[in-house]
């Protein structure tokens, strides 16, 4: 079992995203007053704290949310899970993998420019939320059994 280390939102897409105390994540919709939030695919994004820190090594300044993603777990390995596959955040909340990476804008974020590589394409995950609720930096993340 992991843990949600940071929760982060933006208002506008293609900025970056700012650490919040804690986020309503709404069935069908996302995070409450994020911009990627509605009625699409990419509904949360994720990223693992451990793939942060590897980039801490060169960019130590770096904040939480300036790869964009919505919520950075800590023990579970996201680059092992499948389009499918299903994570439990704190008590209620239900999230589905739909995609595993995506393009940076402009041909290249600020991290991709600053150091020369961005690991959201390779290690980022996106889901929609099958079931929404409140979480917060300290819930508890699973990874379930799809049956």
């Amino acid at each position: 079992m992991g843990v949600l280390e940071a929760v982060c939102v933006s208002v506008e897409k293609g900025t970056v995203k700012l650490p919040v105390p804690s986020a309503e994540l709404r069935e069908s919709w996302g995070i409450e007053g994020d911009a990627h939030a509605g009625e699409w695919h990419r509904q949360i994004s994720l990223l693992a704290g451990e793939s942060i820190d590897v980039v801490r090594e060169v960019l130590p300044e770096l904040e939480y949310g300036m790869f964009g993603e919505n919520l950075v777990t800590r023990g579970i390995e996201l680059v092992a899970l499948a389009v499918g596959d299903r994570l439990q955040v704190g008590e209620q909340v239900l999230l589905e993998v739909t995609q595993i990476g995506k393009e940076c804008h402009n041909g290249g974020c600020v991290i991709q420019q600053a150091t020369g590589d961005c690991i959201m394409p390779r290690e980022g995950i996106f889901c929609r939320v099958l079931a929404g609720g409140m979480v917060a930096p300290g819930s508890s993340v699973e990874v379930l059994q799809v049956e």
